[in-house]
């Protein structure tokens, strides 16, 4: 059984159930998940809507990332969703996960997941001030 069980880019809500359903192995001894939501202020500056795009070769990269998540951490489970679209204030924005034998390789899989996913995988966030300004985060 392939260790990467759910890589996904979608345009609805996302669920932290299925991702940890998809991570749960009888082999793992720990599982660890990352939920980031939208939040009401950056830098001072009051938030009050969000929109994700992403480039078509977006599920590649996506892919791309978990596996050297796999090549670098002994995991039995990992899994990753990302929203895109139009989302408001405490909407969920991306979900990962990741199980191991052990805590401290679900922990470090996990970490290394969403920090590889915000830094390569081609995603842009267009974030909507309360002032009327608007700024995009990521994008090339």
């Amino acid at each position: 059984m392939d260790v990467i069980r759910l890589l996904g880019v979608r345009d609805t809500p996302l669920s932290v159930d299925e991702v940890l359903s998809a991570v749960a192995d009888d082999a793992a001894g720990g599982t660890c998940a990352f939920i980031g939501t939208v939040r009401d202020i950056d830098e001072a500056r009051a938030v009050r809507a969000l929109e994700y795009e992403a480039h078509p070769r977006v599920e590649k990269e996506l892919r791309r990332v978990a596996e050297g998540v796999v090549a670098a951490v002994p995991v039995v489970g990992l899994a990753a969703v990302h929203r895109v679209g139009e989302l408001g204030i405490g909407d969920l924005a991306v979900v990962v996960a990741a199980s191991a034998r052990h805590r401290g390789e679900a922990f470090t899989a996990c970490r290394k997941l969403i920090d590889d996913l915000k830094r390569e995988v081609p995603i842009w966030k267009h974030q909507q001030f309360g002032d009327g300004t608007s700024e995009w985060v990521g994008s090339p």
